[in-house]
């Protein structure tokens, strides 16, 4: 997924509340838009490189949306809308081979008490699939959620609802950075989401994890990764 052309190169100064952020840009200091309500405290830091995806429009508060994150060793994607697109374009060009029976995808789809970000269907019948957007790399582990989720452990009982009536269901974990090489649940942060999350599993609900490819101007689904419960 190209990402420009056209990002605008700033230094992070502070973020000013869930959706929004400061940024200098050529000695200016700019508010730009966050989409992403987690509190990323390893990727918003004071001086720290980022690249900024311009957004004109006269109904626009902000002029940028904040797209990347140099972290010296990784780019790392701070956009939470990025994860279902990034899985349908992956479906779409036959990266994820265990995907394979399901070759019609719709997006948005509601099924129980969720609007869930994906709905596979093919020969095999129906696969409901949640996307959730990881940017906490620790020690090499991806982990989400880094802040308490209420909507994220009512996503798991809808995909266990799906599973309930004879569908197939998955959350799948989208780590926006290349560094991570295993996926966990993190208690620490929300313990009721990951209790949520394996009870889930543990009525079949199917999780995946995986790293991503970032450059500059683009991000792709990399790599399957293994998880440490």
């Amino acid at each position: 997924m190209q990402l420009g052309p056209g990002l605008v190169e700033g230094r992070f100064l502070t973020r000013l509340n869930r959706f929004a952020a400061l940024v200098e840009i050529d000695g200016e200091q700019v508010m730009v838009h966050v989409a992403n309500s987690g509190r990323m405290h390893e990727l918003f830091v004071p001086g720290y490189r980022v690249l900024l995806k311009p957004q004109p429009g006269e109904h626009r508060k902000t002029k940028f949306d904040l797209a990347l994150v140099d972290l010296g060793f990784s780019m790392c994607s701070a956009d939470s809308r990025l994860p279902n697109a990034l899985m349908a374009e992956a479906l779409e060009l036959g990266r994820l081979p265990q995907f394979v029976d399901y070759p019609n995808v719709r997006r948005e789809v509601t099924f129980g008490e969720s609007r869930l970000d994906l709905m596979l269907d093919g020969p095999a019948g129906k696969w409901y699939v949640e996307t959730k957007s990881v940017t906490l790399v620790v020690n090499g582990v991806g982990l989400f959620p880094d802040s308490p989720t209420i909507r994220g452990a009512k996503h798991m009982r809808s995909l266990e609802q799906a599973v309930a009536v004879g569908h197939r269901a998955a959350a799948v974990f989208v780590i926006q950075r290349e560094d991570a090489r295993a996926f966990a649940p993190h208690e620490t942060a929300d313990p009721e989401f990951c209790q949520a999350f394996r009870h889930a599993l543990s009525v079949g609900v199917e999780a995946f994890a995986y790293n991503c490819r970032v450059s500059e101007d683009s991000i792709e689904l990399a790599n399957l990764l293994p998880f440490e419960m």
